[in-house]
């Protein structure tokens, strides 16, 4: 564990907090160089959007000072930050309407598609090897239904989702988000509102595999409703705090094959969380970030009070830090951590390595159940190819398809701490993982990587994933 706090300090040490000032952010006066006075922030191109909303995002304001040797990149920062709230296809920047030593800043954006009803065609497993290979593509493991989203909802980036799905899981779920519910843009809520259950249960993990238990009958049920409070004073930094009511039951059975499931041999629990969460991103892009710094922490507490089944304490922090290493070559390391108290939580409270986005690249295979660990991986990526084609019938706005293909190295290393380890050959010790592999990227935040890689153990294999790798 010493080794494993240590690993946590010097990544900490590596990643800087810090970008440049003259590419993400207002400009500071210099003595040398012409300049202008910005006189008006314009916006056109938004018939859903507010216009409030879009200015909010831009980091100048009237009155600022602008150096003309300044200008590309405080308007280059300012586009990028319009496009990174997913509202817009595309933004321009420019200046207009010179007048002695004053102007206009000008944007035009292009609004996206809001309205989305597509169908849910969702693998139940963890990811798409295990379900490919371990489950045999089995069709009873798929999950099928249907996703709504209405986005922009009233023009303030506000979005309300719904779904319904069935097969191995069936699950219901509402959200509703207001990021702005003031006059200065700082603070939001939102809730939310699911139902699921299943006919198979992981009960239980034998030598770093899970272990299911499946009947005709529902095994088990999840119910779960909360309230979300954000504020966010400037562009990069957002701060959540959400509090839920949790309640999960499983059938005799499940209690009677791994009583520690959870724990004491109980059938049903419940329990209020209260998490709070802070967001910092300051990067070219915050959906595929080539360049700059994110930061997540997070404190959350189960249990808040004596009537509650489930008492912990956890701490997150995922970090990544992002460099333009040359011409189309980027560098990339990060690290994800958490440490929960105490270490005795029943066994569906102990995910550690192997679960959503926390895992090894090579060991895909393998869940590492636990209450701490930390994860470090780094990237090397390599722009291969960048074009746009056309999509035939789409209306023209949306039909106009960006592509980016990145070759790419990485290697990862991490650690998971378990107090009752069992026959897990995978806790208590440092894994190491590579390999090589492909991103192709594209818009409405779609991301397609294939990995060819290799663990300690000795095995090998190719992987696909959908989602970005830190």
């Amino acid at each position: 564990m010493l080794r494993c706090c240590f690993y946590l300090l010097a990544t900490v040490c590596l990643l800087e907090f810090v970008l440049p000032d003259s590419v993400y952010g207002q400009t500071t006066p210099t003595k040398d160089g012409n300049y202008f006075i910005v006189k008006n922030i314009l916006v056109s191109g938004n018939k859903k959007t507010r216009t409030s909303v879009i200015i909010r995002e831009v980091y100048v304001v009237p009155g600022d000072t602008v150096y003309l040797k300044d200008l590309s990149a405080t308007l280059e920062a300012c586009r990028k930050q319009l496009l990174n709230t997913s509202l817009f296809l595309n933004v321009t920047a420019n200046v207009k309407n010179w007048n002695g030593n004053e102007a206009d800043l000008v944007f035009d954006v292009w609004e996206r598609w809001y309205t989305f009803a597509f169908p849910i065609f969702k693998l139940a497993d963890r990811n798409f090897n295990q379900w490919w290979v371990e489950k045999k593509h089995s069709l009873s493991r798929i999950n099928i239904g249907v996703s709504g989203t209405q986005g922009n909802m009233s023009g303030r980036n506000d979005e309300l989702s719904a779904a319904i799905q069935f097969g191995y899981t069936q699950r219901f779920a509402l959200q509703y988000t207001l990021p702005y519910i003031d006059k200065h843009f700082r603070h939001g809520l939102g809730i939310i509102a699911s139902y699921k259950r299943n006919r198979e249960v992981n009960d239980s993990t034998n030598d770093n595999k899970q272990a299911f238990f499946r009947k005709d009958e529902f095994l088990r049920q999840v119910y779960m409703v909360g309230l979300n409070y954000s504020y966010r004073r400037a562009i990069n930094t957002r701060h959540q705090v959400s509090l839920t009511y949790n309640y999960e039951k499983v059938v005799d059975s499940v209690a009677i094959l791994n009583p520690n499931y959870l724990g004491k041999g109980r059938t049903q629990i419940s329990f209020m969380e209260l998490t709070y969460r802070m967001h910092y991103i300051k990067a070219d892009s915050w959906v595929f970030p080539l360049k700059g710094f994110s930061v997540q922490a997070e404190v959350s507490k189960k249990g808040l009070g004596p009537w509650d089944d489930i008492h912990d304490i956890r701490f997150r922090l995922n970090m990544a830090r992002y460099w333009e290493l040359g011409r189309k070559t980027f560098g990339a390391l990060g690290i994800r951590s958490q440490a929960k108290f105490s270490n005795d939580q029943p066994y569906f409270n102990q995910q550690a390595l192997g679960y959503s986005d926390d895992y090894l690249r090579g060991l895909e295979y393998y869940v590492v159940d636990g209450t701490s660990f930390a994860i470090l991986k780094s990237t090397l990526r390599q722009e291969l190819v960048s074009f746009k084609f056309r999509l035939p019938i789409v209306p023209k706005k949306f039909s106009l398809v960006p592509i980016r293909i990145f070759a790419k190295g990485f290697a990862d290393a991490g650690y998971a701490y378990n107090k009752y380890p069992g026959n897990s050959f995978l806790n208590n010790r440092m894994l190491y993982t590579g390999g090589v592999g492909f991103d192709i990227v594209s818009f409405y935040d779609t991301n397609l990587r294939i990995e060819y890689s290799f663990n300690q153990l000795g095995q090998k294999g190719l992987f696909l994933h959908t989602s970005i790798d830190m």
